[in-house]
């Protein structure tokens, strides 16, 4: 059956022209790029895959009772609306460009399908757990679909990477450790029918990747793909912002202690950033073109001996 065609003049397409057009397509990496323009084609009826957006919503029966694993991925990348799809693409714009622009392209990528493939599961995982806590099988057979738990993953990751101590959610100013659950709150208070358990599923895998589970199965398929590249080092650690002397990563509200493998650091535009202050580019323009905060810019600025030693 033919995927009918919506129209590509609606509220949530525009908006998000406008946003790729705001945010400038030689900004966006391409798995970013590719992403948004793939999930909107497929949204719009121009890519007909041999599925309905229906058949595939994920829901703990569909995967442990009738075993459609398909629904792990497809899920996903398919959406209610124009809104749903434009209020998703415009949060991944800034996350992905973040993000790819750190890790690569092809980790991001491999970040990508481990994140949706996980976040599903979890999804699955908290469901067949509540409807065995309050023994209703009605949890079950909730369904979802969209890219939103992918998406408050890589939130996890983006604040955890910041140097902000504050963040602003909904207008609301919090600490930045904090922000991901105070925007899972007001988003269940905003707007009901959202998927509380699929965000919280997706906080859950971010946390599984900073802390270890996740990452390990993002860096040993890495290695499959991506060769092993040198870590330079100097007394206080590694070259790259997240470990210069002074510098606090977000602990969402607990202590931890641990050695961040190199891995992340593979493709982190650190020197091209200090070129580019060097040669007289305004550090404005420098966090718009890296996707990285003025902070950063500002401590690359400040370790540049350090860098230039070992780079």
């Amino acid at each position: 059956m033919q995927r009918q065609r919506r129209p590509a003049a609606s509220l949530g397409i525009l908006l998000l022209a406008h946003k790729l057009y705001s945010a400038g397509l030689n900004t966006l990496p391409p798995v970013t790029l590719l992403t948004v323009i793939g999930q909107s084609l497929l949204y719009l009826g121009y890519i007909d895959p041999p599925w309905d957006r229906h058949e595939v919503c994920l829901s703990g029966e569909s995967i442990i009772r009738y075993k459609d694993y398909r629904r792990l991925i497809l899920s996903a990348i398919e959406h209610v609306d124009d809104i749903h799809l434009y209020h998703n693409m415009a949060s991944f714009i800034l996350k992905g460009r973040s993000l790819e622009r750190r890790f690569g392209s092809l980790r991001f990528l491999i970040l990508l399908l481990v994140f949706t493939v996980a976040t599903s599961l979890t999804y699955v995982g908290l469901e067949f757990g509540a409807m065995k806590y309050f023994e209703t099988y009605s949890y079950m057979r909730e369904c979802a679909i969209g890219f939103s738990g992918v998406l408050f993953a890589l939130k996890v990751l983006t604040t955890h990477y910041e140097h902000s101590a504050f963040q602003y959610v909904m207008g609301v100013r919090v600490p930045s450790k904090y922000a991901v659950w105070a925007e899972l709150i007001i988003i269940h208070i905003l707007v009901p029918r959202a998927s509380f358990v699929g965000h919280l599923a997706g906080i859950l895998v971010g946390l599984a990747y900073i802390y270890g589970p996740v990452r390990h199965i993002v860096d040993a398929i890495c290695g499959l793909f991506i060769p092993p590249q040198p870590s330079y080092t100097y007394a206080h650690g590694r070259v790259g912002p997240q470990h210069w002397e002074g510098y606090e990563q977000q602990s969402y509200g607990w202590q931890y202690d641990r050695d961040y493998g190199h891995g992340d650091y593979y493709n982190y535009d650190t020197v091209k950033i200090l070129d580019k202050l060097e040669a007289g580019a305004p550090p404005g323009t420098l966090v718009n073109e890296f996707g990285v905060a003025k902070q950063t810019v500002s401590d690359i600025k400040k370790n540049k001996d350090k860098i230039r030693q070992f780079a």
